[in-house]
């Protein structure tokens, strides 16, 4: 990670001394001798080299991101896929106890025992509230 981040910085450098170049390959000028021109070929290939160099990292780099985040994106995909079927199952038993007729006044049952609960113990709290208060 820290790699890619070192190398963020230097993607400016890419683009450096672009303008050496020319649509038809590298500027040449009468007044330079042959071995000058080897030299600065020389340098505009090696400064060339590593540009696709770091380009060939950088996509490397690129490349593993988006395998990992593929990886995650699956993993996550069958983990939904698992959720969805667990809670069609839950669905599915819901229904079948509101189907029955019994089940349903149990259920009416155990639902006004839990809101009688709540009253009961509301109601006692606020009533030793204003008995300490």
């Amino acid at each position: 990670m820290s790699y890619r981040r070192d190398h963020r910085g230097s993607r400016s450098a890419l683009f450096d001394n672009m303008d050496a170049l020319e649509a038809g390959g590298l500027r040449t000028s009468s007044s330079y001798s042959s071995g000058m021109d080897d030299h600065d070929n020389e340098k505009t290939v090696d400064s060339l080299h590593d540009r696709v160099s770091f380009l060939k990292r950088l996509t490397g780099d690129i490349h593993e991101e988006v395998e990992t985040h593929n990886r995650m994106l699956d993993r996550m995909g069958n983990e939904m896929d698992a959720s969805r079927g667990i809670m069609s199952g839950t669905m599915d038993r819901f229904k079948m106890v509101f189907e029955k007729k019994s089940n349903k006044t149990i259920c009416k049952l155990a639902g006004y025992f839990v809101i009688s609960f709540f009253v009961l113990y509301y109601g006692i709290r606020i009533l030793l509230y204003y008995l300490y208060s």
